[in-house]
Order: structure tokens, then sequence, then C-alpha cells
């Protein structure tokens, strides 16, 4: 199943943001994201991206090169929207036409081909979860849709991961890795 389109609003009475997308097979999915969910997949998404650009950059330049990509992805975005399509909602709703809440959220990159994709675990009431991949336009346009409406909600900074994790002494582990969930 291929994404389309992504849509998302945010709705003050409920602070929340209603994020929504449809596929090629005329289906769509409807969420509901709080502001802790919404920070944490913009800051979990950045931080794996730096984290696998540092694989092959000194991190001053990763992270250069990635708020490049999210000004990039901003101006293409803006650029885009001022001619396109508006959302096309679809036939079918696997889930039901109502919102679900996002309950959690757990980010990883994986590998698949030639491309990095970002997974995304939205985890639902109940414990279920729906898993997103993405990649290139698809998850830069979310993430830049993501951090308009954080800007418009006045939900402040996305906050930083923490990149060290210590053990009871204070001293470092070694070979810990970064908290993304």
């Amino acid at each position: 199943m291929k994404i389309k389109q992504l849509n998302a609003s945010y709705l003050a009475h409920d602070d929340r943001l209603l994020f929504r997308f449809n596929t090629d097979e005329n289906a769509e999915f409807r969420f509901w994201f709080t502001r802790r969910v919404t920070l944490f997949i913009l800051a979990a998404t950045q931080h794996l991206i730096v984290k696998k650009l540092e694989q092959t950059h000194t991190a001053e330049a990763a992270k250069a090169i990635a708020e490049f990509g999210n000004e990039a992805a901003y101006v293409t975005q803006d650029h885009q929207t001022k001619g396109s399509e508006l959302f096309q909602p679809a036939e079918k709703f696997p889930f039901g036409a109502d919102p679900l809440l996002v309950m959690d959220v757990k980010c990883s990159l994986e590998k698949e081909s030639l491309e990095d994709l970002l997974s995304l675990d939205l985890i639902l009431p109940g414990g279920a979860n729906v898993n997103l991949k993405l990649a290139g336009s698809i998850l830069h346009g979310m993430c830049s849709l993501l951090n308009q409406l954080r800007g418009h909600a006045s939900w402040g900074d996305v906050p930083p991961v923490v990149d060290q994790v210590t053990n009871e002494q204070g001293n470092e582990k070694e070979g810990a890795k970064p908290s993304v969930h």
C-alpha cells in the first residue's frame, strides 16, 4: 500500500492534530496526534536522519545537511501547495471514519533495497499499532507539515533527543544507543 497524500490540521479546541493520509488503493486512515506525539515524531525523525548522515559526514556537516534538507522540503512544499490539488477523501476507511488516538510512537531507520526508510509505529489504544514506512518526499513532507502546524499551535520548540545513556555511577555506557522511544 503506497501513501498518495498527507493532510493534517490543528484543532485548537482539542489541542490536537487531525492527521490523515490516503493511499493508491482509495483507502484513508485518520489519527489524532497529541502535542507529545507530534513533538516526539519531529525530534526522533530529525535525530535519526542526523545520526544516519553522521555515518559518512562529520557531526556538524550532518546537522547542516539535515537542516538544508528540511528547508528545501519546506520551500518545495510551499511552492507545490500554491497549485496543488486538494486532499482527496477516500471511499474506504479500514479503521473506520472516526480518527484513532495515537498513544505512543516508535521510530527507527530501516534499509530497503537502495533506500533508507523511516519506520514509524503508531501505537493505538489497546496496544495495536500501525506501521508506516516513509522515505524521500513523503517523509520530508510529513515533517514539514507537522512542523508548520506545531508552530501554528504554539507548541514550542522541538526538544532534543538525549544522545547518551548513563549508568548508575554517571559514566557513559559503551555502545549505548540513542533513546528514540
